[in-house]
C-alpha cells in the first residue's frame, strides 16, 4: 500500500494561504524601502517570489488536482492586487519592471498549477 503524502492532510485553501503569507514574509526581506528604482537585491527577491509561487503552485495542485481553479488566485492574491490597484489609482502606476513581474508571477504560478493538476490526476489515476 502506498504511504500518502503529508500534504494530503491539509486542505489546499489552507497551503495556498501558508504559501501567501510565506511570499509576504520573502518579499518584505528583499524590499529595499529606501532604494530608487529596482536594486539588485529586489531583482533577486522577484526571482526568488516567482519560484517559490511556481513550486508551491504545482506541488499544491499535484497533490489537490481538483484545486487548480483557486490556489494560483489565493498564491497572487499580492500580485492581483498589485495589478488591479494602479488602474483604479493611476497615481501609484508602477515601473515597467514591476510590471513584468507581477504578470510573470500570475503567468508562471497557472502554469505550475495546470501542470501539477495534470500529474496530480495521473497519479491518482495509477492508483485505481
Amino acid at each position: 500500500m502506498k504511504k500518502k503524502s503529508r500534504l494530503s492532510g491539509i486542505p489546499a485553501w489552507a497551503l495556498s494561504i501558508l504559501t501567501l503569507v510565506a511570499l509576504i514574509i520573502v518579499m518584505s526581506i528583499f524590499h529595499d524601502p529606501f532604494g530608487h528604482g529596482d536594486s539588485t537585491f529586489e531583482i533577486i527577491g522577484y526571482i526568488v517570489w516567482d519560484v517559490l509561487i511556481t513550486a508551491a503552485c504545482f506541488i499544491i495542485c499535484k497533490t489537490h488536482p481538483k484545486s487548480v481553479g483557486y490556489t494560483s488566485v489565493i498564491c497572487n492574491a499580492v500580485s492581483i492586487a498589485s495589478v488591479i490597484v494602479p488602474i483604479i489609482y493611476p497615481e501609484y502606476w508602477p515601473s515597467l519592471s514591476e510590471w513584468i513581474f507581477w504578470i510573470s508571477s500570475i503567468v508562471l504560478s497557472v502554469i505550475g498549477a495546470i501542470a501539477g493538476a495534470k500529474i496530480g490526476r495521473r497519479k491518482i489515476n495509477q492508483v485505481k
